[in-house]
């Protein structure tokens, strides 16, 4: 830390009478010799450390932060309650001597870095440099305002997303049985992005799995719109895949902000397949877990999730499986033995009804010759019945009693009208026949 300068007395002496200079600025500065700048800073400084020497707790927002050789720069705001103007504003430095024991609590505590936006409470003292002009000196920052803040806002967010009615649409989806087309959202060099690979590659049962990587990042402030993007690019070609895995490992979990906004949650809620989140961290679900499908804690845990899937799918199918041999074994072992007593029972009905038939053979055998009679005899005085019909019909016995008939063109002439002037006709009697012209 730079060492301040105490305030050295001095004489002053009187200026130098300049022709022109005027009688006012004489009398404005009496016999006063004017100060340097470095000097009236120094008597600031001096004011600053008499008049506050002691630490104060503030609460601030973060509006920049960064570190520069160890040393941690802030600049603070407070802004209107009623909107986004900022009503103070101010610097602080921390020194490398102290940040490097009050970071790791703080990141430890909280599950994040800090960063632009974030409300911090700190504990400062105020300082005046002559070179860099005024700051505040942070000597420690209490991580549990900072939770306080980052809980009220998540609460804000889950109560959105509840008001919305998307909260739970993630849960409402099934996890198709088959699920081995996975869309991976991750970052393209993550240490976890390779674990989950070979997780599901070099798994026990021999399960093949197709993934594609949608690269994002996943730590920082490009959080947010770089998962979203890699979502906007999976819909476009949606029916490809049967679930979404993001995953982050192998980073720091105070990178983990970009997990907690309302824009990812929503589109995560609503997004048409289910999301399976391992992002590495265990102090808290993040946002983003709590509205995807499933949540595991690493990348690994997302591929053994999908490995067990599939091996409960595979023993319901073998428990399937079994069931059906098994009743397929109960059904024909049930028709064998419904066989048998039918085979019985059929072999003792087709001996009852041989015997019945034979019996019925004879009968008829015995009394075939006797039908077989009558039946002649009665076909017999039909023929002799046909035979006297057909004789009464004969028409030479309608000529033998007197009765001729006319035929024209060879057919019987029943009405006269149908004979017209010149036709010939012929007569015939009982003996010749007679040859005439119609004559009108």
């Amino acid at each position: 830390m730079e060492k301040k300068e105490v305030q050295k007395s001095r004489v002053n002496t009187p200026l130098p009478h300049k022709e022109g200079a005027g009688v006012g600025l004489q009398e404005g500065l009496g016999e006063a010799q004017p100060l340097s700048l470095f000097e009236l800073n120094q008597m600031v400084a001096g004011a600053i450390s008499m008049g506050m020497p002691d630490d104060y707790w503030v609460e601030a927002e973060l509006s920049e932060t960064h570190e520069v050789r160890g040393h941690c720069y802030m600049e603070l705001v407070q802004k209107d309650l009623f909107g986004n103007t900022p009503v103070a504003r101010a610097s602080a430095k921390c020194w490398k001597s102290t940040w490097m024991k009050i970071r790791p609590r703080f990141e430890r505590v909280t599950g994040q870095q800090l960063h632009a936006g974030m409300k911090v409470m700190l504990k400062v003292r105020a300082d005046f440099h002559a070179a860099y002009g005024f700051s505040w000196i942070v000597s420690d920052i209490d991580p549990t305002y900072t939770m306080g803040d980052m809980a009220r806002k998540r609460q804000e967010i889950v109560n959105q997303l509840r008001e919305e009615g998307v909260f739970d649409l993630q849960k409402e989806l099934e996890i198709p049985m088959f699920a081995q087309r996975i869309a991976v959202v991750s970052s393209e060099n993550a240490a976890g992005y390779g674990d989950f690979c070979n997780q599901l590659a070099d798994n026990e049962y021999g399960f093949v799995f197709q993934t594609m990587l949608f690269p994002a990042i996943m730590q920082g402030e490009q959080v947010e719109q770089s998962v979203i993007a890699a979502l906007n690019n999976i819909n476009n070609v949606v029916d490809d895949f049967d679930v979404v895995v993001i995953i982050r490992g192998g980073g720091a979990t105070a990178d983990l902000s970009g997990f907690d906004t309302l824009a990812l949650a929503e589109n995560v809620a609503n997004f048409p397949l289910p999301i399976i989140t391992g992002i590495g961290h265990d102090r808290d679900e993040s946002i983003l877990d709590m509205v995807s499908h499933t949540r595991v804690k690493t990348p690994t845990a997302a591929a053994a999730f999908l490995i067990d899937h599939l091996a409960e799918v595979m023993s319901r199918i073998d428990e399937c499986q079994t069931a059906v041999v098994a009743y397929v074994n109960r059904r024909m072992e049930m028709e064998r033995m419904r066989l048998d007593r039918v085979s019985t029972h059929l072999a003792a009905s087709c001996k009852e009804l041989l015997l019945n038939k034979r019996h019925r053979v004879e009968l008829l055998a015995g009394n075939l010759p006797s039908l077989v009679m009558r039946r002649m005899m009665a076909e017999h005085h039909r023929t002799d019945m046909l035979e006297q019909r057909a004789n009464a019909l004969d028409p030479r016995l309608l000529l033998k009693r007197g009765y001729s008939f006319t035929l024209h063109e060879g057919k019987i002439v029943r009405d006269a009208s149908t004979l017209k002037p010149g036709d010939e006709i012929e007569t015939r009697l009982e003996k010749g026949r007679v040859t005439s012209i119609v004559s009108g």
